[in-house]
């Protein structure tokens, strides 16, 4: 018997990084009566739309459900989810079988076009790279009324690299600001956990005909869980040590 262990890269800052992410949590209440919005968001890719060949058999008097071993792929769909951290509610997801720089792009767009009047938008997501690219820079920056100089990707400036391009969008004067979790600390985003309900509730028993059969059902889950059972998750880590 054995289980996957993943020793953790403490990178420079890493404290802070964890306790900064904890004070975007924190703040998420007060910051929404200010007309800020604090989201976390993800992807969950490779969301496999399966059906199976024949009918569930259900539960009787000294039987279990019983379930068809096999089944018929209808491929796959990425989602993109926003959590709203203040009020618990499962606030934009995009669907599609894609998962790109322009993919994230205009998701992020769409959120942000959804609230005109917000003043600031914060959202918390991990370090890949469609989340620190060149795109999302140059809007960040439109939306921030920046007339600046961005650089030249790889280069010069703004734009150099990966490093100058999340230091830009975490700036938190821009009215975009972006709060990235340390490396192998995706658990410290709270769309995590929304994930988890996902799986357990939709996607783990569910049977789909077609990729929009899978659409559908995730988008009436989406509707149903903020109607029924959103509310905001308790945070309560602090930055302690992970045990083993």
């Amino acid at each position: 018997m054995s289980r996957y262990w993943l020793t953790p890269a403490y990178e420079e800052g890493f404290d802070e990084k964890v306790a900064a992410i904890n004070e975007v949590y924190k703040q998420a209440p007060e910051r929404a009566k200010q007309g800020q919005h604090t989201e976390s968001l993800d992807e969950m890719t490779g969301v496999q739309a399966l059906e199976r060949k024949h009918p569930d058999l259900p539960m009787c008097a000294g039987k279990v459900e019983r379930r068809e071993f096999e089944y018929i792929r209808h491929g796959t769909l990425s989602l993109t989810c926003n959590f709203d951290v203040a009020n618990g509610e499962l606030v934009a997801c995009t669907a599609c079988q894609t998962r790109n720089e322009q993919d994230f792009l205009e998701h992020i767009q769409r959120r942000v076009a959804s609230d005109p009047l917000a003043t600031q938008w914060h959202f918390v997501s991990d370090n890949l790279n469609i989340h620190i690219s060149e795109s999302l820079v140059r809007y960040v920056a439109e939306e921030s009324d920046l007339g600046i100089d961005l650089g030249v990707k790889g280069k010069t400036g703004i734009l150099k690299s990966k490093a100058s391009r999340a230091a830009f969008l975490s700036d938190p004067t821009h009215r975009i600001v972006f709060h990235y979790t340390p490396k192998h600390a995706s658990w410290m985003n709270q769309i995590e956990i929304w994930f988890s309900i996902l799986v357990r509730k939709v996607l783990k028993r569910g049977n789909f005909s077609s990729i929009d059969d899978l659409r559908r059902k995730v988008l009436a889950f989406i509707e149903y869980y903020n109607r029924t059972m959103a509310k905001p998750f308790k945070w309560t880590y602090k930055g302690r040590a992970l045990s083993a």
